[in-house]
């Protein structure tokens, strides 16, 4: 936290924007101070008291060495409370920290095995404002000073990157300008304060560079001094939002495009799992990205994208009982004709297409982060755990040199004809079956001929008494099943098909629904291949499908919590299940009737509606 907070202090409007300038300790002090920190895609205020933790009359956590300065204190404590407690903090990075403070995505590189280009990386993200630090791991003391003039341990702040044109070499000089925030311990070596080097280099070049030499621990040295000297960069890339006004409207401001999707993972219904577990990976969200323009600087043709996976909340989990970090990463596939593709990929799309690039690694931390290089086109980017069934929010972001468009790739909630395999014919009022059930709605019905949810529920125990399996006790619902529809799911059904809203159903409103239970019916079978009586809610999406709906992921995911039951979904519930977004489909037809996919409701026909549903 020291690092990102000394990197802070370089950009006043990053840091004001923490730290707002509005208190003090005039007459109006009250004892209370507040800040702003970004916590998964928002900008949060906390509010904190001015007790800090002390032993033995020192603070006990992060101090100033003037004695008088607390707002690093009071920062801390207000970055501790968003998570939980102090010990929450623990085992955080700075690469979080900076995140935290800024809204921006980090990176991170071993300059020891850092890709060819990482100073034209280091330049560009310098020319978008980024917030770079680096540092030489410690030996066995935990700060050591090099004879260099280095302090291995330290977190260095970058505060400039740039070419630096020499006369007589013809050519430019790629420089770095280091900052040591403790404020002493500078570089010896080449290009280091009142070093030879910067005799080669005239005056006019020097105030380019912000040229100064003075014992403030910031130093300049060249990219291959640093490249065998510091093992660790972190560079923090920052989004518009980070930039002033002024330079939002200046056309010369170099930004990054940003595209940001929030999402979760729901055991047993969109947590598929990596790439290893195929048969279930395309379950996982799905997010097309279309690239249309290659950098301008690219020879290749190529974009740039910088993906990050956040897992949200996680470390207030921690004091809850709950454990750290998932095991996340993401695929990315090329989709060479994204306009007819199914929605979302299917399974065999994912058999035969390889993925174009992946995360790093698939890792148990707060966020992974990787950086491509990718030709023009869509690609669809699969954000996941690495094994199936762990639940948790998440938060992708995608970083552009150029324009791009991000959208989820997901269907949108509709009722269609059920695929024929499932789909009931209707029976012939003439026939044997259909005289039987006439007769046995007519008994239970009694002199009105009409049924309420009690009777319905006599009726159906009757005709789909085989339907309900006696369950053994090793199997998933051997203690929840029952041998009829519940009446929850009954009234429902009488919900449906009452149009007249009297609580019964006619003969040709039981008819009508008639057909549509032996389909649901039929649809489970299909899907109940081990014939237990249960489904796995990873075929629940495919099994309604089949029945005729279509819906999307944040549907799906309510589902399998509403009538899911440790991975498994009975017949009753499956039918109740069906009945439910049927009603709830057709309240929001009857309103929309535009077909625009959007409906006004007073609060008073709603909860009459929803209520009776």
């Amino acid at each position: 936290m020291v690092a990102a907070l000394a990197n802070l202090t370089l950009n006043d409007e990053l840091f004001n924007r923490v730290v707002p300038q509005d208190q003090n300790f005039d007459n109006e002090y009250t004892g209370a101070f507040h800040f702003r920190v970004w916590k998964a895609n928002r900008w949060i205020d906390v509010c904190v008291d001015d007790r800090l933790p002390t032993r033995n009359g020192e603070l006990l956590y992060m101090k100033s060495r003037s004695g008088n300065e607390f707002w690093s204190a009071l920062l801390e404590k207000a970055y501790a409370k968003i998570h939980g407690s102090y010990e929450a903090l623990s085992g955080g990075s700075a690469c979080e920290a900076m995140e935290d403070f800024t809204g921006g995505i980090t990176e991170q590189y071993d300059v020891r095995q850092a890709p060819h280009n990482l100073y034209m990386i280091m330049l560009k993200a310098y020319e978008r404002n980024a917030l770079m630090s680096c540092s030489i791991t410690p030996g066995e003391r935990l700060e050591e000073r090099l004879s260099n003039g280095l302090v291995a341990g330290h977190a260095y702040s970058i505060t400039s990157v740039k070419l630096v044109f020499i006369e007589r070499l013809k050519g430019k000089m790629p420089l770095i300008r280091i900052r040591n925030p403790w404020g002493e311990h500078e570089w010896r070596g080449a290009w280091a304060d009142g070093s030879k080097e910067w005799s080669l280099v005239d005056e006019e070049e020097r105030e380019r560079v912000g040229l100064k030499f003075d014992a403030d621990g910031e130093f300049w040295m060249s990219m291959k001094d640093f490249e065998r000297n510091f093992h660790y960069l972190e560079l923090c890339n920052l989004g518009p939002d980070a930039l002033t006004e002024e330079m939002l409207t200046d056309s010369s401001t170099k930004k990054w495009e940003v595209a940001v999707y929030e999402g979760s993972w729901v055991a047993g219904a969109t947590a598929g799992g990596c790439r290893n577990y195929l048969e279930t990976h395309w379950v996982n969200p799905q997010y097309f990205i279309t690239l249309m323009d290659p950098d301008e600087d690219d020879d290749d043709e190529k974009c740039t994208m910088i993906v990050a996976l956040m897992q949200k909340n996680r470390r207030a989990m921690r004091t809850l009982g709950g454990g750290l970090f998932l095991t996340i990463g993401f695929a990315i596939y090329r989709v060479s004709d994204p306009e007819n593709v199914d929605k979302p990929l299917s399974l065999n799309f994912f058999k035969m297409t390889p993925s174009a690039a992946r995360s790093h690694t698939f890792i148990n931390s707060r966020e992974v982060t990787t950086r491509f290089k990718l030709s023009v086109g869509t690609y669809c980017i699969v954000p996941s755990t690495f094994e199936p069934n762990q639940t948790g929010d998440f938060l992708l972001r995608v970083f552009t040199e150029k324009k791009n468009t991000l959208t989820e790739h997901d269907s949108k909630p509709a009722i269609s004809a059920p695929e024929p395999e499932v789909a009931a014919p209707e029976e012939d009022p003439d026939s044997e079956k259909a005289r039987h059930l006439q007769a046995l709605f007519a008994k239970i019905a009694g002199d009105d001929l009409e049924v309420n949810c009690y009777e319905l529920q006599k009726i159906l125990t009757v005709v789909f008494q085989k339907d309900f399996p006696n369950r053994d006790e090793a199997g998933p619902f051997s203690e929840l099943q029952g041998n009829k529809f519940s009446l929850d799911v009954c009234r429902s059904m009488i919900s449906l098909m009452d149009s007249n809203h009297s609580g019964k159903l006619g003969l040709e409103d039981f008819r009508a629904l008639w057909i549509m239970i032996r389909t649901w019916r039929n649809t489970f079978k299909l899907y109940d291949t081990d014939e237990d009586g249960a489904l796995d809610t990873m075929e629940l999406r495919q099994a309604l499908h089949s029945a005729g709906y279509t819906i999307n992921n944040h549907i799906l995911s309510f589902l399998v919590l509403r009538y899911g039951h440790d991975g498994f979904i009975n017949f009753d519930d499956f039918i109740g299940c069906a009945v439910k977004l049927r009603c709830m489909i057709e309240i929001f037809r009857e309103k929309d009737v535009r077909r625009m996919g959007s409906a006004v409701f007073t609060i008073d026909d709603w909860l009459q509606r929803t209520m009776y549903c």
